[in-house]
């Protein structure tokens, strides 16, 4: 019996935060520096009349929100704006409608949570912002609906604006957007590749609906977190297999300074889509494709690909010309390139949802070694899944 409620009780224990400490700290840090910000400009504003009230206890709650879970839905500048206002609002107006306490308190916080869902401001921190309003005492009550906008909105909004500063300063998104897009680069219908196996966004649509509770955290993040753990149990199961085992190592490169037709020559002959340019180190410094020479040959119609496409790789004889005349200026930098030791699942993404049809591999100082190709991917993910399924 001692047992079983000593497990009982153990099961109300949170289970261990897994932030590191450097993100305790972070946010830590962040709370000290919004609250000291926004209690400051708040004092100026409002003079130094002791009996002012210049910084209201809720927004200690905000703070928590803002600055240790800045990508929550109730922690976004909408939801505390639009929830301490309304809030405010709904708690001076039942301090004066009601004469006792206990029914204007009670009202005024249920009142501002519904009102909080209908405007989609929900911000815990909001329900003690309409409290204040009623129970806040004589100075308080003094304000009237002054209270709406000093303190409430002149704290929220400095409070506001120190966590976008802070939280994006430190690595943090904040705004933290709510609803990615999941747009086709071909501007159509269809769901990304990787998107097409596994739970679907309307499956995780499906199932929230059917949860029906409020989590603190977005749909996108959920989605994400999810398609992550996926990720991450392919990981396990294809990690043994690295970019550099199935790398294709002879790989064909040009320089800088490669003539154009000598580089559409190098491409027409190996059959190549894409050629990478390289340093004399073999050091990557970008690609040259079939399209960008045809974009750089000026192409507006079918009919104009043989004489333009011509006349961009015939040279001339004049030492500095207008037009291009060396691989190096048509050539697309700011190549995405992987390290020889990376997990072959881990190019899935690039290869499916970005439609990356080739990925440069390199060493530790950039230095090309390979190429993995879509086919090299088919290859070794059909190898590895066979071995797995023979050893099961």
């Amino acid at each position: 019996m001692k047992e079983a409620l000593l497990l009982w009780l153990h099961s109300f224990l949170p289970s261990a935060s897994p932030v590191d400490r450097f993100e305790r700290m972070r946010a830590c840090t962040g709370a000290l520096f919004g609250m000291v910000l926004t209690a400051a400009i708040s004092y100026l504003l409002l003079g130094h009349d002791p009996a002012a009230v210049w910084l209201i206890a809720p927004m200690g709650a905000s703070a928590v929100l803002l600055f240790a879970v800045p990508a929550s839905p109730l922690a976004q500048p909408w939801s505390i704006m639009g929830g301490n206002l309304v809030s405010a609002l709904i708690g001076v107006a039942c301090a004066r409608l009601f004469g006792e306490p206990v029914i204007a308190a009670s009202v005024a916080v249920a009142l501002a949570i519904g009102a909080m869902f209908a405007l989609r401001c929900l911000h815990p921190p909001s329900g003690a912002v309409a409290l204040t309003a009623v129970l806040g005492g004589p100075a308080v009550h003094a304000l009237g609906y002054q209270f709406i906008l000093l303190p409430v909105a002149a704290n929220s909004l400095l409070l506001v604006m120190t966590a976008i500063f802070f939280n994006n300063t430190t690595g943090r998104r904040y705004p933290h957007p709510q609803q990615a897009e999941h747009k086709s680069r071909h501007e159509t219908a269809d769901a990304p590749p990787t998107g097409r196996l596994g739970f679907t966004t309307a499956d995780l649509d499906t199932v929230l609906q059917k949860y029906n509770q409020v989590l603190d955290v977005s749909r996108d993040d959920l989605e994400s977190i999810l398609l992550q753990t996926e990720m991450s149990a392919y990981r396990r199961r294809f990690g043994d297999v690295n970019c550099g085992q199935i790398m294709s190592g002879d790989v064909v490169t040009a320089e800088f300074a490669t003539p154009l037709d000598e580089a559409w020559q190098l491409m027409w002959q190996h059959r190549l889509h894409a050629l990478p340019i390289v340093d004399r180190s073999r050091r990557v410094l970008g690609m040259v494709t079939t399209d960008s020479f045809l974009r750089h040959s000026e192409l507006e119609r079918h009919a104009e690909i043989g004489s333009k496409l011509g006349r961009l790789l015939r040279r001339t004889r004049r030492m500095y010309a207008s037009k291009p005349e060396v691989a190096g200026q048509i050539m697309t930098t700011g190549i995405q390139t992987v390290h020889l030791g990376k997990p072959i699942v881990e190019l899935v993404p690039l290869m499916s949802d970005q439609e990356m049809h080739q990925i440069l591999i390199v060493d530790d100082q950039n230095r090309l070694q390979g190429v993995v190709t879509q086919s090299d991917m088919i290859a070794a993910l059909f190898e590895a899944g066979l071995g797995k399924a023979q050893v099961a």
